[in-house]
């Protein structure tokens, strides 16, 4: 075999990766280059082994893990081969333009719906963007919640007001050290997760009736929280790889009468676009030049495909108008509720509002969370989730591509555990998600992402679950519904 280019650059950083995923990556570029193509076999374990100087467990590790995702076939007693269903060739949902013009947002009852489908154990859980529990270290968690109960029992049954427990407050900050971020506790207002530290963001900095410039699309909760304090949505283009398109956010700050930019630029939800580098330096010029502060949800930022987390808009430059939104729900325990946000020189006005509306958050799990992230196991644990996650996406991917018609686009995000599809023109997410529930299947429909009620043809597919019989089932039961519809 001619393979094409060096593992070297793999090799490299073994230590951010199990060495078996370094060696899944690589065999999945060749197959993405087309120097593998479907019906090939592989280089033989031993062949592989010698090639890339490891052993032959870990590069048979590696094929099983491809096998698993469907991209590898074995053949007994001849070896394994590249999948004769295999496909390669995905194409990415294509890049939004909008109106740009200020929107009120209007959701009706679809919003509700789609909680309450969520909350049914008995349908497929392909709705929501929430993990499976099964990822999610409970026992270490729980192990750090009975050592609290038992060392500081009255001080889990106290009021924690904010800012917050200091304890909690020194672990997070520790965490943004491995970012190469000096922030300080005291600079942290922990709240009952992300989506509270985002509404609070907002009613800091802009009032009733304000525009507020966010991707398109955009997270639906998002724009819930618009809707409800009145104000507007104002809807930039955006790109399905690299997020918001700086030159339309530029144009819309230098026309329009902007109070705030909100935005999540490491794995936008539902697109799973990463914004690059320059793009985020953009960002905080653009904040200082226009005197417009920036609100960054950074809730997916640790679940990182590549080898080096994203950097987060606030480590580009010294602007103090950067609101930093986070919360350990996708990494740690949705139920616990546990979030903050680094508010800059909105600090003061944060801490009221969270006293003012909220008033304290609860305090067992604050301190729960303190304990498990002071154990040291909070990194290892993020090691086995982005594994598991970049799994799960790529199967999802693969699944969808083979199972639904061939004009479907996918997106093929870098992080995160959400799909953004793309049906044919004229194909009604809402028939989609109406359809899918009554086979006892949950999506999001695509509409719930714009305050225009535009992405018609898309839907969200959520990947947080591992691929059971029955979830596999599930994504040929969408493909045939979305067939149906297409073809009546």
């Amino acid at each position: 075999y001619n393979l094409g280019f060096s593992m070297t650059v793999l090799l490299k950083t073994k230590g951010d990766h199990f060495l078996y995923d370094q060696v899944s990556i690589y065999i999945s570029k060749l197959i993405d280059q087309g120097t593998l193509k479907p019906g090939d076999k592989v280089p033989s374990l031993r062949k592989l082994s010698k090639q890339l100087k490891v052993s032959i467990s870990t590069v048979n590790q590696a094929y099983l893990s491809l096998e698993e995702q469907g991209v590898l076939k074995a053949k007994p007693q001849s070896g394994f081969y590249v999948s004769a269903a295999v496909s390669t060739e995905v194409a990415l949902p294509k890049r939004t333009n909008t109106c740009c013009a200020p929107r009120k947002v209007k959701f009706g009852d679809l919003f509700e719906e789609v909680f309450a489908m969520a909350n049914d154990t008995k349908i497929i859980p392909f709705g929501a963007a929430k993990p499976a529990m099964e990822l999610l270290p409970v026992k270490g968690l729980i192990r750090a919640t009975k050592r609290i109960i038992a060392h500081r029992p009255d001080a889990c049954m106290d009021y924690s007001f904010p800012p917050g427990h200091k304890r909690l407050r020194e672990q997070i900050a520790l965490q943004y050290t491995k970012q190469g971020l000096l922030v300080a506790p005291d600079e942290i207002v922990i709240t009952s997760g992300a989506t509270e530290a985002l509404a609070i963001s907002l009613c800091a900095v802009a009032s009733r009736g304000d525009v507020i410039a966010v991707e398109s699309p955009t997270y639906f909760a998002v724009l819930k929280l618009i809707e409800r304090l009145g104000m507007l949505a104002l809807e930039i283009d955006t790109d399905p790889e690299t997020g918001i398109v700086m030159e339309s956010l530029e144009d819309a700050l230098e026309t329009m009468n902007v109070k705030a930019i909100l935005v999540v630029p490491n794995f936008s939800n539902p697109m799973g676009s990463l914004m690059p580098d320059e793009n985020k330096k953009r960002m905080i010029e653009l904040v200082e030049e226009y005197n417009v502060p920036v609100i960054e949800d950074d809730v997916f930022g640790e679940l990182y495909f590549g080898n080096k987390r994203p950097e987060s808009i606030k480590k580009f430059g010294s602007s103090n108008k950067v609101l930093h939104c986070s919360s350990f729900s996708k990494t740690l325990a949705p139920g616990y509720r546990v979030g903050w946000i680094v508010a800059g020189e909105s600090y003061n006005k944060v801490e009221e509002l969270k006293q003012t509306l909220y008033s304290a958050t609860a305090s067992i799990t604050q301190l729960s969370v303190a304990e498990y992230l002071a154990s040291g196991e909070y990194d290892r644990h993020l090691v086995r989730l982005r594994k598991a996650y970049r799994q799960q996406i790529e199967k999802g991917r693969f699944m969808i591509a083979n199972a639904f018609p061939d004009d479907t686009r996918i997106s093929n995000p870098q992080g995160g555990f959400v799909l953004w599809v793309q049906l044919a023109r004229g194909t009604n997410c809402l028939d989609v998600f109406n359809m899918a529930g009554s086979k006892g299947i949950g999506i999001t429909p695509g509409m719930l992402f714009s305050a225009t009620r535009k992405f018609k043809n898309f839907i969200r597919i959520n990947c947080g679950y591992p691929w059971t019989p029955e979830n596999e089932q599930a994504i040929d039961d969408l493909a045939d519904i979305v067939k149906e519809l297409q073809s009546s």
